[in-house]
């Protein structure tokens, strides 16, 4: 007798012989995603405790009740190249074209603490951002730009107290009060040992700086975000969600309790620490992280460092699209990636957002290139409808397990790190840098068995390559820096900046706030390098332990 199969059998094999022919899907932290998420995945989410109303304790539907309904993400396009000239007029097309913030690139020789003449500078002036050396510089980087209206990020972590003091002599000399700036300095220094590796200083003296622009700024600059931890450099360096996610959390976490440390009052600053994360290509993945974020920074800020004020426990961050997704093969599909990466910042409730160029896998960003990022943003807010309704993705089955499974995950390397002995003894011992590299090896072997699929990269690949325009920094923009350095030099009252040199020396030997004395320095006209020079007299510099 012939079996007679039920619809519900043939449902079954079917599933049965897919099974057998999908990979297993993971996402990038290598987390296994089911094929369906249902109301038993959530059971046991808390409406109140885990998720709450927007604008209130977990925030983990975001920091502000009304979010895009009231005000949009601020538009911030990162910009800076060749000279202070020069990019003070890219600050001003984009101001044009409607950005609403800026966010300044400081070239490498800036970024170490070197002067543009230093032979540790030599083909790098003005190459992968705007070449600072001297206040001058800075007086030309925002020449008639009114920075009582317009917000600043810049990023730059060891000289950062440098060019905040930078800033504020500027303003004051707008005639714009301390009171009145608006802006971050990324100042995350603990990330440039983890994954960048920019440093200067060694990490306690570099800790100093730190906690001195942060109780310096809560007294003069209240409304200025004194460091923009930063997960975005830790993702680029090659770390899964999770990794950027945990470890960017755990320096947070270490900033807090060093300015506990120094006396401060948790209510007084942790509302004027922000963060940074990036954007990535696995699409809820990123938007379940910045959730998690959210909720878990709230839950240490309240249980265990005991802020009182809803505002210290909200976390913010800027976002910034994954530049290491960018790909130099057919590069036009970069304006995809990036739409989608943007559209994953919004629905995961980010405060500021840069889009990357389609170009930059290959060079600084041509205008049109930047101006076509720009454009992502605004066709996001304006023609999307996303931004109509608050976390708009909130109740998906996916989405609440997702944002558990991060935190849980996250949760587990805040107990590695504990025993290590916190986040300065794990760097030290090498411990996010293996990490790090060991998620980014596995991912890159995944690309090379086609295992995961990079368009046009290791599949769908352009039968040609089109010509690009391309955004060159002329040779001459070395000689026109260090010819300007050495006249402001000569003009300058040597003497005095000889004196406020030493003075600053002197504080550094002690225990004094270095901020008052770094901006005396800045105002008779030291340089950068200058003043760096100084401060390695007396805290040395630092090298990383190798390992293999």
């Amino acid at each position: 007798m012939t079996e007679i199969k039920t619809a519900k059998d043939k449902e079954k094999e079917s599933e049965g012989k897919e099974r057998q022919k999908q990979r297993t899907f993971r996402n990038l932290s290598d987390i296994e995603i089911k094929r369906l998420y249902k109301p038993e995945d959530v059971a046991d989410l808390n409406y109140e405790q885990d998720l709450g109303e927007p604008g209130k304790y977990p925030y983990t539907r975001g920091p502000y009740k009304n979010m895009y309904r009231g005000r949009l993400w601020t538009m911030r396009q990162f910009a800076g190249f060749g000279t202070a000239e020069q990019t003070n007029k890219r600050f001003k097309f984009l101001i044009e074209h409607g950005q609403t913030g800026l966010s300044v690139a400081f070239h490498l020789p800036t970024i170490y603490g070197y002067e543009s003449c230093d032979e540790k500078a030599l083909g790098e002036v003005g190459k992968e951002g705007v070449a600072i050396d001297i206040l001058k510089d800075m007086e030309i980087l925002f020449d008639g730009i009114d920075l009582s209206k317009i917000s600043t990020s810049m990023t730059i972590n060891a000289p950062a107290s440098i060019l905040l003091a930078m800033y504020i002599v500027v303003a004051e000399k707008q005639g714009v009060a301390p009171e009145e700036l608006r802006g971050t300095i990324q100042n995350d220094i603990l990330k440039e040992y983890i994954a960048q590796k920019s440093w200067i200083f060694p990490p306690e003296p570099s800790m100093r700086l730190i906690i001195d622009t942060i109780e310096y700024c809560t007294k003069h600059v209240p409304q200025w975000y004194t460091i923009s931890i930063s997960g975005y450099h830790i993702r680029e360096a090659g770390s899964t969600a999770v990794q950027e996610l945990a470890f960017t959390l755990a320096d947070g976490f270490a900033y807090v309790e060093a300015a506990l440390e120094r006396g401060l009052d948790v209510d007084d600053f942790a509302h004027r620490l922000s963060f940074f994360f990036n954007a990535h290509n696995n699409f809820f993945e990123e938007i379940a992280k910045y959730r998690a974020a959210r909720r878990i920074w709230a839950k240490r800020m309240k249980n265990k460092y005991g802020a009182k004020k809803p505002e210290s426990m909200r976390l913010r961050f800027h976002t910034q699209t994954a530049g290491v997704s960018l790909t130099a093969q057919d590069p036009e599909s970069n304006i995809v990636r990036v739409a989608y990466q943007g559209l994953a910042a919004v629905l995961g409730g980010t405060q500021s957002l840069h889009t990357n160029s389609f170009d930059e896998a290959l060079c600084l960003p041509t205008e049109k290139a930047v101006r076509i990022a720009l454009r992502t943003q605004q066709i996001i807010a304006h023609e999307t409808g996303v931004a109509d309704t608050v976390d708009p993705l909130a109740g998906s089955y996916f989405v609440e397990w997702l944002t558990n499974k991060m935190e849980e995950e996250a949760n587990k390397y805040f107990e590695r790190i504990e025993e290590l002995g916190g986040v300065i003894p794990a760097i030290k011992k090498n411990f996010f840098q293996k990490e790090i590299a060991n998620a980014s090896y596995k991912y890159q072997k995944e690309v090379d068995r086609k295992e995961r699929i990079i368009v046009g990269v290791n599949k769908f690949k352009p039968k040609t390559e089109k010509e690009l325009e391309i955004l060159k920094i002329d040779e001459k923009v070395a000689l026109d820096q260090i010819k300007n350095l050495n006249k402001v030099k000569q003009k300058r009252n040597n003497k005095a900046t000889k004196q406020v040199l030493s003075e600053l020396k002197e504080a550094a030997k002690g225990t004094e706030n270095l901020m008052p004395y770094i901006i005396s320095a800045v105002r008779e006209y030291a340089s950068v390098g200058e003043i760096i020079g100084t401060l390695k007299e007396v805290f040395g510099t630092y090298r990383e332990d190798s390992i293999f």
